[in-house]
């Protein structure tokens, strides 16, 4: 029989937070990437003001911004098996709905009226 090698013990990290470090608090995230780097810009957003500000950006590689991604589903899976499931508001219009979604055409108009005769009969 062949020996195997004995099991590495998993690397556990002792987590050590400063005592001055300073919560930030966001609402929103806007994320990018580039080849090698996931990019995301944790931002504030306030009522009635256009702006938003980025109060923290963390920049990882592809691979560790999967494993964030795994870690996030898991602990929402948890929450929501604990608390009851998380709503999320409905997605906004896109720029183009907002300004031209009233808008339609005339074949758009043939359509419906079609489907409404037919809907008659």
């Amino acid at each position: 029989m062949s020996e195997q090698p004995p099991k590495k013990p998993a690397r556990q990290l002792k987590l050590e937070i400063p005592g001055n470090l300073s919560a930030t608090y966001a609402n929103a995230a806007v994320i990018n990437q580039t080849f090698s780097e996931i990019v995301i810009d944790f931002v504030q957003t306030l009522p009635n003001d256009p702006r938003a500000r980025v109060q923290q950006r963390i920049v990882l590689t592809p691979s560790n911004a999967k494993l964030v991604l795994q870690a996030l589903e898991s602990n929402l899976k948890r929450y929501e098996d604990k608390h009851g499931e998380i709503k999320t508001p409905p997605k906004p219009l896109s720029l183009a709905d907002q300004l031209f979604g009233n808008i339609r055409g005339d074949e758009e108009e043939d359509t419906e009226a079609d489907e409404e005769d037919e809907a008659d009969e």
